[in-house]
């Protein structure tokens, strides 16, 4: 604020000095204008005392027509013949004088003239010449000195009066700023002591700021960003839990079968088979959940390059596929893939392949014995589409929205029963992203879930 008012302060004498510069050049020209014009006019009458005899001034006859005319200009007239001899003086003091000046002698070579002085008796005084030209003869000069005291005065006054309304003004607008700088202020304390808070670790933190100015939107956004931190936390909590519990059980399983071999010496090889099979079991299973994490953990590196390859999309998919298939029929569950064209573009083959494997083995994983999973690969536009369509036990409407962020599990009992970590689908909504794809969903609970994967044709390779 207090720069702002400086800058006003600026601003304001800036246009008082160029007001106040413009009103007196104004003034200043007006009665210049005028004053020239009255000694033309008094340049006229003098000329009707010229003796058409002898081209001369008749001294009496001029004396008298100065004389009427003295009356009505508010200043001294003096009229100079071609000697520069004063031969009238409306003030009578110097007649008969000789008068050497700048102005007298350019008026003689017919140049009119306007010059100001400042005198220490008059004040500010204009002196005006004009030559009484008759038949191209100069016969003398026309001399006017009169007081701009009271032009000056009026200045002033236009110059008080603009100080007046600057100060009034600034006063105006200091009252007016000092009351908006509080009202601004007051929702940015508690904004910022909202934030504090967020610092200290208070998430969920809310600020009550009406209105759709600036300060509104920041409000708004942070509101937004506190509730997604404490959905995040949230999320991060359940995560560490789960993660916590999966990665107790296995190891708590290992140590079980470790124990029961290492407590019973004379057990039959087979049942020590049988016990290694599981520990190996088991350790499958951590390093699921590790490489989970990892390959979210490169994934989200900032400099992250792809490794793009011109490539068919079918073949990948089937690829995938045979992956899966060998747990499908455990399942009775029959994968059909339908094709109709041969699509190939640039992208990184592991790690849509990675994408792929996440989304169909949730489709196998999720679907009821002797369910179905069909994918079909088209061509849309300027995308190539995977579609992949299950009839397994669906998603609920509330959770659809959410399904793609990192933490976030439909239902943690039955992610554990199945043995999942939650991270596959946010690991695969990554890898589409930075392909400049789309992936999308939809799904209803006991009816089945619908996956739309997006890739665009013309990907080029990335130096």
């Amino acid at each position: 604020m207090s720069t702002y008012l400086l800058l006003l302060v600026i601003a304001l004498m800036i246009i008082n000095v160029f007001v106040y510069d413009n009103v007196k050049k104004s003034y200043i020209s007006e009665k210049e204008a005028s004053f020239l014009t009255q000694a033309n006019i008094l340049t006229t009458r003098a000329l009707l005392a010229v003796e058409e005899s002898n081209s001369e001034l008749n001294h009496l006859l001029l004396n008298q027509m100065m004389e009427e005319m003295s009356r009505l200009i508010n200043g001294r007239i003096l009229v100079i013949d071609s000697s520069k001899t004063i031969i009238y003086d409306s003030y009578n003091d110097m007649r008969s004088m000789y008068l050497e000046d700048e102005q007298v002698s350019r008026a003689l070579k017919g140049e009119s003239s306007t010059m100001l002085y400042h005198q220490t008796k008059h004040g500010k005084t204009m002196y005006v010449a004009v030559p009484m030209i008759y038949f191209d003869k100069i016969l003398g000069v026309v001399f006017l000195s009169v007081s701009l005291e009271e032009v000056y005065s009026r200045i002033l006054n236009v110059r008080d009066f603009l100080i007046l309304i600057s100060v009034v003004t600034l006063m105006l607008i200091t009252f007016i700023s000092i009351f908006l700088a509080n009202v601004i202020s007051e929702p940015i304390k508690n904004l910022t002591a909202a934030m504090q808070s967020t610092a200290l670790g208070k998430l969920n933190q809310r600020v009550e700021i009406g209105g759709n100015d600036e300060i509104g939107q920041l409000a708004r956004a942070y509101n937004y960003m506190s509730t997604k931190l404490s959905q995040i936390d949230q999320q991060r909590s359940d995560f560490v839990a789960n993660v916590s519990h999966e990665l107790k059980t296995p190891l708590s399983s290992m140590k079980l079968l470790a124990e029961s071999i290492l407590l019973q010496p004379d057990t039959e090889k087979g049942i020590y088979r049988e016990f290694l099979m599981d520990i190996d079991s088991e350790i499958d299973r951590l390093n699921e959940i590790i490489e989970s994490l990892l390959a979210m953990v490169d994934l989200s590196e900032e400099n992250l390059n792809l490794n793009f390859e011109l490539t068919y999309v079918n073949y990948l998919v089937e690829k995938v596929v045979g992956v899966i298939r060998p747990l499908a029929e455990k399942k009775d569950i029959r994968i059909l893939v339908n094709q109709w064209e041969k699509i190939q573009i640039y992208l990184d083959q592991g790690k849509v392949h990675q994408a792929l494997i996440n989304i169909i083995y949730n489709a196998v994983k999720y679907t009821d014995v002797g369910g179905r999973v069909i994918i079909t690969i088209t061509r849309e536009g300027k995308y190539a589409v995977i579609k992949i369509m299950d009839n397994g036990i669906g998603i609920a409407a509330e959770s659809l929205p959410y399904i793609f962020e990192r933490f976030y599990r439909v239902d943690s009992a039955r992610s554990r029963k199945t043995g999942g970590t939650g991270l596959g689908l946010s690991i695969s909504k990554q890898i589409i992203t930075l392909h400049q794809g789309i992936i999308d969903v939809e799904s209803q609970l006991n009816v089945g879930t619908t996956f739309y994967i997006k890739l665009p044709m013309d990907n080029a390779p990335h130096s």
